[in-house]
């Protein structure tokens, strides 16, 4: 027996073998994952994921208890996007793997902020994943779609993940769900949407940040014209889809002048949007020197007033939302916003009050802080973001 114990490195040595993967969480799902596709300065690879249910940690939103990424990473490139840091979960760890800090040759970097744009992971089996999460899910719960990613980036068009986690709710009743995109691909999903409209509580964003075709190209190199959003937003519309415009976020100098804001806010209103939010940009350390060089390139005067801004807070300052909230909502108003939201608002049927830290609309003559029923003389609640 002793002799036994002693060779047990040589009877078994595939037992001592270093692991080819020493990574935990997403790390290892990453480094396990498998190449799928090719496109222009991208790859995609499949990620075997266990959840496609995430529950929000956000202290922006913690009205929302569930979000769902079909993908992770985004093709579009916008220049603004906060979501970059996500892919740093997914580099090794250097408190467990110590001697992998930095990415090795051929391997992705993830804390280089151009890689969450260069290497899309799909992820596997969402839709079957969706299935077996919502039996144990409360209805009650709202779920939001494409808070991180794009659900309708380009490689949506051949993987259909997303179509498919819709096809898996629109043979449910009762959820809540909002959606957030700025890809005119969502139209090929009408068929599901007015479905899923009609048996459950649905709200569309579609992200129209300016109007204006040239400065959309600089922000959002890889994400459809603005003329073919506001389409999308009309043609959704026309579904009988409840569908608005989330002219986020309102740039500093750029698009968050009272012109600026009013001239989306027309635009909106000629689309027949059920409703207009805006919020101002929120620069994440992950998101600053993609953004500030994009500044530095276009808008080089602004560059200072930037750095001073974001120096040391990643927030715009509460007096400076406030002021681009009171702009917003003039804007609303004059385009006769207000008025269509409280339509729409009558023909959503779940009339579920949302709670004084929800962002989402609120009911008509409802006060933000409960139930209670405001007095006639009393304005109707302002418009908030979905996903504000």
């Amino acid at each position: 027996m002793a002799k036994i114990i002693g060779t047990a490195d040589s009877l078994f040595p595939i037992l001592n073998q270093p692991s080819a993967s020493p990574m935990i969480g997403i790390a290892r799902m990453a480094f396990e994952s498998t190449h799928a596709d090719d496109g222009h300065m991208i790859e995609f690879k499949t990620l075997k994921v266990s959840s496609i249910l995430n529950r929000s940690v956000s202290r922006r939103m913690t009205w929302m208890a569930w979000s769902i990424n079909p993908y992770r990473g985004c093709e579009f490139a916008c220049r603004y996007c906060y979501a970059r840091y996500t892919h740093e979960f997914m580099a090794p760890s250097p408190d467990r793997e110590p001697a992998a800090t930095a990415a090795e040759p051929g391997q992705p970097d993830f804390h280089d902020p151009l890689t969450f744009e260069r290497l899309i992971f799909l992820k596997q089996n969402a839709a079957w994943l969706l299935e077996q999460e919502l039996r144990r899910f409360n209805p009650s719960d709202q779920i939001a779609i494409g808070t991180a990613t794009d659900p309708w980036q380009p490689i949506e068009r051949r993987a259909r993940i997303t179509r498919s986690l819709l096809e898996v709710f629109a043979s449910r009743s009762g959820y809540r769900i909002g959606i957030v995109t700025k890809s005119r691909l969502i139209l090929r999903d009408t068929d599901l949407l007015q479905e899923i409209h009609r048996r459950n509580h649905l709200v569309v964003h579609i992200t129209i940040t300016t109007p204006d075709a040239d400065l959309a190209r600089l922000l959002e190199p890889r994400a459809p014209r603005p003329d073919l959003r506001l389409d999308t937003v009309r043609r959704l519309r026309q579904a009988g889809i409840t569908t608005g415009i989330l002219c986020s976020p309102l740039l500093p100098g750029i698009t968050d002048t009272e012109e600026a804001i009013d001239r989306m806010a027309a635009h909106a209103a000629r689309a027949n949007a059920s409703f207009f939010a805006a919020n101002p940009l929120f620069l994440k350390p992950c998101s600053r020197p993609t953004y500030l060089s994009f500044v530095r390139e276009h808008f080089p005067a602004l560059l200072p007033e930037y750095e001073r801004r974001f120096a040391h807070a990643d927030f715009a300052s509460k007096s400076y939302a406030q002021h681009l909230s009171h702009i917003v909502s003039q804007a609303r108003e004059r385009h006769g916003l207000n008025r269509r939201w409280r339509e729409d608002y009558d023909d959503l049927g779940d009339h579920t009050e949302p709670g004084p830290d929800d962002p989402r609309p609120l009911a008509p003559e409802r006060a933000s802080s409960g139930l209670k029923k405001q007095p006639a003389s009393v304005r109707w609640p302002e418009q908030q973001s979905l996903f504000g």
